[in-house]
């Protein structure tokens, strides 16, 4: 298994990687949150190409990121979503809300 993480790789990009699950959702909610907080950008995107493994936990992971973009004004896109990610927002009919 791969570690979590969560990082601004460059300006405006918030990278996810590793294994999300229950057990990183918590620390990567509130490092992604004071991340996206702290970035300049007006506009982010959300890096998921590095993610390994995915349950439900990554996509509400996102869906929580995309509200603290929001909420601060900023614009956002997806990038490299994981198929286990996208299947999940599939089953609860998200793909248009994730599709920005």
């Amino acid at each position: 298994m791969s570690e979590a993480g969560v990082s601004m790789t460059e300006p405006g990009v918030l990278r996810l990687a590793g294994v999300l699950d229950y057990r990183s959702g918590p620390a990567l909610r509130k490092e992604g949150k004071a991340l996206i907080a702290a970035c300049r950008e007006s506009r982010l995107v959300f890096d998921c190409s590095s993610v390994a493994k995915s349950s439900s936990v990554g996509l509400s992971l996102l869906l929580g990121f995309i509200r603290d973009a929001q909420a601060a004004g900023k614009g956002w896109e997806l990038r490299g979503m994981p198929d286990d990610m996208r299947e999940i927002a599939g089953v609860y009919d998200l793909d248009e809300v994730l599709a920005g």
